[in-house]
């Protein structure tokens, strides 16, 4: 079995951190997990691994948030990979910092990155994977939330988030999504603000 796994992000040093750029914070620990390393290709930065006779292809990419379907198109193409093994990892507003959502499909809830794929593949059809980012901005504020920095008590936690979204990748492909989404949708800590 072969997988595409693309985690959103917007590329580019003053993005590094951001909330926005979830997708990419959780692919950098499934590719050091798994001790691969990316490197730049067309459309955006690849890792490739493998595990229990399934493949990863990781994607990040270069296109920025809002185009990201144009780099998620051209991978699933070139790879001749199924929309059921595509597994798209972003960030979510509407949900606490903490508490990762599977789904084997569905809308794109507001975010961006998912209506451009969505635009693209002329589907929903396939699997995301949401970390929350929490919604603490004034109204108006929405881009300058995402694209802030995350807090000290958030980037403590954030190791331990991390290592739990790449279970949830493992088991997305070893177990299916069905047995994915019982297991990892949950909050998996609460992050307590002093």
């Amino acid at each position: 079995m072969k997988f595409l796994v693309a985690g959103l992000g917007n590329i580019g040093q003053e993005y590094e951190g951001t909330r926005h750029n979830m997708g990419f914070a959780v692919l950098d620990a499934f590719a050091d997990a798994y001790g691969t390393a990316f490197s730049e290709k067309r459309y955006g930065s690849i890792a490739e691994c493998s595990a229990k006779g399934a493949s990863f292809m990781l994607l990040k990419p270069s296109t920025y948030m809002n185009l990201s379907g144009k780099a998620v198109h051209y991978w699933m193409a070139k790879l001749k990979i199924p929309l059921s093994s595509l597994l798209v990892v972003c960030d979510d507003i509407n949900l606490p910092f903490g508490t990762m959502r599977m789904r084997s499909k569905g809308s794109d809830g507001g975010h961006n990155g998912l209506k451009d794929i969505d635009l693209h593949l002329l589907s929903d059809e396939y699997a995301r994977m949401r970390l929350g980012i929490g919604n603490g901005f004034a109204e108006g504020h929405q881009a300058d939330y995402v694209l802030s920095k995350l807090m000290k008590e958030e980037r403590e936690k954030l190791p331990d988030l991390l290592g739990y979204a790449v279970k949830a990748i493992d088991s997305f492909a070893f177990d299916g999504v069905e047995k994915a989404m019982s297991q990892y949708n949950k909050s998996y800590f609460t992050v307590e603000f002093r």
